[in-house]
């Protein structure tokens, strides 16, 4: 360990941190002091665990792509812990001020993290670089915290290594417990990430402080104890005032990332839902909707995305229809146009964006209250899991979901996920695919096309201009027996979509023809890689 136990019953000082030099008497105070230390391991150890899932979490939203986001974090972190642990070696001799200092160091910079990578991310694009530096202070810090409290547990209790390293792990092994499921269901949903971290700094600090104040406090020089209590108090200043300005702070943060004025901001327990919207005395008003930081329709042009998504998969009049995504109620719109239509089924996953479709004054104006409509019935579920326990059958299903560039989404693209909507289907019934951009992501457009045949579905291809998307936007129709006609029947005239515009949707270009792609799946999801690399996210 470092220091020898049969000295500490002596009664020394070292220079700088005084430490403890001498065993407590035995008794019930002993078994009290030892109870006290090993619930600060307790706490330290949950604290710890939520700094590392604050940062996998914020990556998997910022990023996407939570398999690589977790292995680098988590591998960055198990490495600096362990050069933390090495550190500590030539510190045991003053253990009790150099755990207390670590400790309220730890409860900073974890803390805060959260807040300095969204930082980092809006207004310097470093968030790469910010997030390995995070990961490996906090790495570091965290892997110092047990070769110290191995020390300060053996000079409350005289006893062998292999029984403190048991009572220290076990205690850190039930503390990582509480933190892995604090993190997703208190403070994830209750009080965000940014702040959700600063409470945990502020308990980590809390912790740390009052452990080595409330057992070693007769063993420390009184200069000790007042650097701690300064230092104490500059570190819950800052976490303090972090929380105070929270609210202001993701505002700046997340207008920087938007050119136009936020309308409505949400962190949800599936993702970040928000709302801009530019009004011009020169022109319309322009509401766009964004989740996880990717546009997914701009009011001025949306009715061209949605109409040729949906129209063509309706050109069959069904009466039953299905849709999966759509939470904006845009794509039920166009669905609910036909009085051929006496039922529609929206799966959703996100409460939260339904509620929003139905309730926000700007939204329901542009679906035209599509969500009080007595043919419509939502379903908040994921997707996947809902089909595999449905047993209707549906004549039109539309897949109205968010690019696969997060691990989340992948598997709504994959060869599992379509053959379970072709089991859905009728036997004469039609699918539709939205399928990002043939221009800028043909790979991930055409590994859908593949992906879609693989299920034993036979699909066409078609694309349109979407101004808003970057141009150019792609789209697959589906069905079971046999290539489906591309063709449309619209109660009404639309706004952008024709016969002849629909007709020469499915022409590429030279530079958008199909491309010898891999099909995706859910053990080798390649839809993410097509797509990170694409779009370049991250």
């Amino acid at each position: 360990m470092g220091v020898r136990l049969g000295s500490l019953r002596g009664g020394t000082h070292h220079r700088g941190w005084s430490v403890l030099t001498r065993t407590p008497t035995s008794g019930p105070r002993q078994r009290l002091a030892r109870a006290s230390l090993l619930a600060a391991v307790f706490v330290c150890a949950a604290c710890g665990l939520v700094y590392e899932l604050a940062l996998v979490t914020l990556g998997s939203y910022l990023i996407g792509n939570t398999a690589r986001q977790a292995s680098i974090v988590l591998g960055i972190m198990v490495f600096a812990m362990g050069v933390g642990a090495l550190a500590a070696k030539p510190l045991q001799r003053r253990a009790v001020g150099t755990f207390a200092v670590i400790e309220l160091l730890l409860a900073l910079f974890g803390g805060l993290s959260v807040m300095a990578l969204y930082a980092a991310f809006a207004w310097l694009s470093l968030y790469t670089f910010a997030m390995v530096v995070v990961a490996v202070i906090v790495g570091i810090l965290i892997g110092a915290e047990i070769p110290l409290l191995m020390v300060m547990l053996q000079r409350i209790r005289k006893q062998s290594a292999g029984s403190a390293v048991a009572d220290l792990f076990a205690a850190d092994y039930v503390g990582a417990l509480i933190g892995g499921l604090v993190f997703p269901f208190l403070l994830l949903p209750v009080f965000g990430q940014i702040r959700g971290a600063l409470i945990v700094g502020a308990v980590n600090a809390i912790a740390g402080v009052a452990v080595v104040f409330g057992l070693f406090r007769k063993q420390m020089r009184r200069r000790t104890k007042w650097i701690l209590a300064v230092i104490s108090g500059a570190v819950s200043l800052i976490l303090i005032g972090g929380y105070v300005y929270s609210d202001r702070f993701e505002v700046a943060a997340q207008q920087a990332l938007f050119s136009q004025p936020i309308v409505y901001s949400q962190q949800t327990q599936y993702q970040q839902i928000v709302l801009t919207e530019s009004v011009s005395p020169f022109a319309s008003n322009d509401l766009r909707l964004y989740l996880n930081g990717d546009l997914q329709f701009a009011e001025h042009d949306e009715y061209r995305y949605h109409e040729s998504l949906v129209h063509p998969v309706m050109a069959p009049h069904p009466k039953d229809v299905l849709i999966l995504g759509g939470g904006d109620g845009l794509a039920l719109r166009e669905v609910l146009k036909y009085d051929d239509v006496e039922n529609v089924t929206l799966v959703e996953l996100d409460p939260a964006m339904t509620e929003l479709g139905s309730t926000d004054s700007r939204l329901t104006a542009l679906n035209k209250d599509a969500f009080e409509d007595p043919r419509v019935n939502v379903v908040n579920a994921d997707a996947f899991s809902w089909l595999r326990g449905n047993k209707e059958k549906y004549e039109s299903i539309i897949v109205d979901m968010p690019d696969p560039d997060e691990t989340a989404t992948a598997k709504l693209y994959t060869v599992e996920f379509y053959g379970i909507v072709a089991s859905t289907l009728s036997t004469d019934g039609v699918m539709v695919v939205q399928a990002g951009s043939p221009y800028f992501a043909p790979k991930s457009f055409w590994s859908i096309g593949k992906s879609i045949a693989k299920a034993d579905l036979e699909s066409v291809p078609y694309h349109v201009t979407v101004p808003s998307f970057g141009a150019d936007w792609g789209y697959h129709l589906a069905a079971k027996e046999s290539a489906p006609k591309l063709w449309m029947d619209p109660p009404e005239k639309l706004q952008f979509l024709n016969d002849e515009t629909l007709a020469n949707s499915t022409v590429f270009p030279e530079d958008r023809k199909p491309m010898d792609v891999k099909v995706s799946t859910l053990m080798h999801p390649v839809i993410l890689d097509y797509a990170q690399s694409e779009w370049d996210v991250g």
